[in-house]
């Protein structure tokens, strides 16, 4: 691609040339808010596809739910979710989950997406195994609050071209894309999608620059 800008661009430029080259990209999966939320416990320290495969045994045991996570064997929900790694442990912060949404709200997602954003955000950092980013997901892509998502591919891609410095906490990073994007649930969900996807096709670890969309800006790998 020919590289005919020669600035730093904004972070709704980034946005929007993403989108013109992927198109929507339909992320986050999942039927239902609490399949989202499950997902977004499974996916710590794993790829995608290994949830993907985790969650449908869950399906397949009929157990995808708060109540039938809460009530069966936990052999059986370890051996469910084996694909996912870490798979005891992963148990353990589902049990808990299930058990925080079952007291608190009868095991219904939606009436934990009532809840003002900030003060739902301290009670899921407050749940064993949840940090920022999971109850960041939890928050976008199962409740629907206004929340932006920071992963390693939003560190990564942004600060290879010099638009964060890399080494800042979550909290400062999230701070910069609420003041620099559009606030809007689905401009977030969606942003966080195309920053999934180049992550995973273009900026990887020895990142593959020939062919993305981004390569019209210029880099600075020594922030990365």
């Amino acid at each position: 691609m020919p590289r005919s800008v020669l600035r730093k661009p904004s972070f709704m430029e980034v946005y929007k040339t993403l989108l013109r080259y992927y198109g929507p990209t339909g992320w986050w999966p999942g039927d239902t808010p609490f399949e989202i939320a499950v997902g977004a416990i499974l996916t710590q320290n794993t790829a995608w596809s290994n949830v993907e495969r985790a969650i449908e045994n869950l399906k397949r045991s009929n157990i995808l739910t708060p109540f039938g996570i809460l009530s069966c064997k936990r052999d059986v929900l370890e051996e469910a979710i084996r694909p996912s790694g870490y798979f005891r442990q992963k148990a353990e912060r589902l049990i808990i989950f299930c058990r925080y949404l079952v007291e608190n709200y009868a095991g219904k997602i939606e009436l934990m997406s009532k809840k003002d954003t900030v003060e739902l955000r301290k009670e899921l950092l407050s749940i064993k195994g949840i940090g920022e980013e999971t109850a960041d997901d939890i928050l976008l892509y199962a409740c629907g609050h206004p929340i932006f998502v920071v992963d390693a591919y939003t560190r990564r891609i942004f600060s290879r071209h010099g638009l964060i410095n890399g080494m800042m906490k979550y909290g400062e990073i999230q701070k910069i894309f609420h003041k620099n994007v559009t606030e809007d649930v689905q401009v977030y969900k969606e942003y966080h999608g195309l920053i999934v996807w180049t992550g995973k096709q273009f900026c990887r670890k020895r990142p593959k620059c020939e062919g993305c969309p981004l390569d019209i800006y210029p880099k600075n790998f020594q922030m990365t």
